[in-house]
């Protein structure tokens, strides 16, 4: 709908947008890997490893940039803004949801690692139900709201997810606690 319909391009030149991809992962990825090698690593040399909450910090960070990438996407996607600012929402996007998929992943091995198999298999069920349900509901969620509107919707959804890393990042060592199957 943005690329081909508001800025007129081609198939072409539309799957090249999808660049913003591997781009948003790779800035991710950078960043994550600075915080495991400066942050993560140098503590666990001296005091051993953390909890595992402390692998959720970067998820923290990255669920504040995911509304904000929505919100650049939806509402910069107009024929009076250049194509590349709606890109740089998407390439926000895909950084944020990338690390917090890896954040809560390596959170699940750490912090029930004899059942981690099982959860990720739980994970991998659960997300790949979503995105089957997304592609049903998101053709008519952005025709009938807009590709602005629609985007404030999700946004709005994301930024109540915001609570729910954070609650896990400030009581989750207490839920391990009340849990028979954590470690």
């Amino acid at each position: 709908m943005v690329y081909i319909d508001i800025y007129g391009m081609n198939l072409g030149l539309m799957g090249v947008v999808f660049l913003t991809v591997p781009i948003g992962v790779a800035l991710a990825m950078g960043s994550y890997f600075c915080f495991l090698y400066w942050g993560v690593n140098p503590k666990m040399r001296i005091e051993g490893p953390a909890a595992p909450e402390q692998r959720l910090i970067p998820a923290v960070v990255a669920s504040i940039i995911i509304p904000i990438g929505l919100f650049i996407f939806g509402w910069t996607s107009r024929t009076s803004v250049h194509w590349i600012v709606p890109s740089i929402g998407a390439v926000l996007i895909s950084a944020g949801m990338i690390t917090v998929i890896q954040c809560m992943l390596l959170y699940v091995a750490m912090a029930y690692p004899v059942y981690s198999a099982s959860l990720f298999a739980g994970n991998d069920f659960a997300r790949s139900s979503l995105a089957f349900a997304g592609i049903m509901w998101s053709g008519p969620l952005f025709h009938n709201l807009g590709v602005g509107k629609g985007c404030t919707l999700l946004a709005g959804l994301t930024i109540g997810c915001i609570g729910g890393v954070v609650f896990l990042y400030l009581q989750g060592a207490k839920l391990r606690a009340r849990s028979k199957f954590a470690v």
